[in-house]
């Protein structure tokens, strides 16, 4: 008995085996329009290829149930994770959405964010520290625009967290600092142990930007700073 055996088009052997180029260039799509539309091509190519796998197999030895039962459950898993990625997709741009939503309120507010100037104006500077842990003795050292050291300040003991503190202009010299743009640095101890401190600034929300990296705020006195890094809203 004879078998005529029908073969495979060559445009579907392409389809299904890529060359790198293609395949890496496919794969950095980033819409979810492009990723569906990349998930229905393969679904339908490996059922094109299933088909014909099928027309083709020799009628004196056919296909295992197993191994048919095995690739369509490949192509699920697939079909599953590309539905997955559009989903994760989708919900990335919309909390994104929202993050560009919430940071628009604070235009205008005040925000403690981690930096290390300070604004003395009308003889008040506002600052902050966060501390890892508490300490028994904290230290703010003031220095000026050229750098020269203007005051330095004895905190005390602070407790774990943030903690606002404030600079009345008072200089070491016995005199009251100009008003003007000040910068300054934190050490903390525990008896003889140091304890990891961050310098906190506070600063105007001016504007808003976004990115890739999320929601950016425009911070007078500290620059741009992602809205994670806010500690308190004033």
């Amino acid at each position: 008995m004879s078998t005529t055996i029908q073969s495979v088009p060559t445009s579907l052997l392409a389809t299904m085996n890529p060359s790198s180029s293609t395949s890496s260039t496919s794969g950095t799509s980033s819409t979810g329009t492009s990723a569906a539309a990349s998930a229905t091509a393969s679904q339908n190519n490996f059922m094109s290829m299933l088909v014909a796998q099928m027309q083709n197999q020799d009628p004196l030895n056919p296909m295992d149930n197993a191994q048919v039962t095995s690739q369509m459950a490949q192509l699920s898993t697939v079909t599953g994770v590309n539905q997955l990625n559009t989903t994760m997709t989708s919900m990335m741009a919309s909390y994104q959405s929202n993050q560009t939503l919430q940071a628009a309120n604070l235009i205008g507010q005040n925000v403690v964010v981690p930096g290390n100037s300070m604004t003395l104006s009308s003889g008040t500077g506002q600052f902050g520290v966060q501390l890892a842990s508490a300490a028994s003795n904290v230290q703010v050292t003031v220095t000026n625009s050229a750098g020269a050291v203007v005051d330095t300040i004895n905190a005390g003991s602070l407790p774990t967290g943030v903690s606002a503190l404030t600079w009345n202009g008072a200089t070491t010299a016995g005199t009251t600092a100009p008003d003007g743009q000040y910068t300054f640095t934190v050490s903390a101890a525990n008896g003889t142990s140091s304890v990891t401190s961050t310098a906190l600034s506070v600063g105007q929300v001016g504007s808003v930007s976004t990115g890739t990296a999320g929601p950016q705020l425009n911070v007078t006195n500290v620059g741009v700073t992602p809205i994670a890094n806010v500690v308190q809203i004033l």
